[in-house]
């Protein structure tokens, strides 16, 4: 919040990895600030296709590979608002929000611990993603 991060984005960027940790089973400290950096290896294993053309891209992309087992390393970055940094008000907000639950809901392996569902996203397959080989 020292970089002029507003009090409810921080809220509920906080509250979203949380939910999202534990939907898809990881520990990542944050999945919204949008910047990253991919191995061309990783990137061509994605569905990058059916992917949303908006904000939650990335949020989606994390989740895909999370989903695959890939290892995520992370590196810590200052925040900086101001506004011409961001462009997404409190109605697209939400909706990013909405979307990323529903991404993490979709390749959470917590649903099989669960016993929720047994298929994977977006596949025929019949397993869980612990059970990979």
């Amino acid at each position: 919040m020292k970089g002029g991060m507003p009090v409810w984005k921080y809220v509920a960027n906080r509250f979203l990895t949380f939910a999202e940790n534990v939907l898809l089973g990881a520990k990542l400290s944050e999945y919204h600030t949008g910047y990253r950096a991919f191995s061309r290896d990783i990137l061509e294993r994605l569905d990058l296709a059916n992917n949303s053309d908006d904000f939650v891209f990335d949020n989606q992309m994390l989740a895909q590979i999370l989903w695959h087992g890939f290892t995520i390393g992370e590196v810590s970055c200052p925040t900086k608002y101001f506004k011409e940094a961001s462009s997404i008000n409190l109605p697209r907000s939400i909706q990013y929000g909405l979307g990323c639950l529903g991404r993490g809901w979709l390749f959470g392996w917590r649903r099989w611990e669960w016993g929720v569902q047994n298929c994977s996203p977006g596949s025929p397959r019949i397993q869980s993603p612990k059970s990979k080989v």
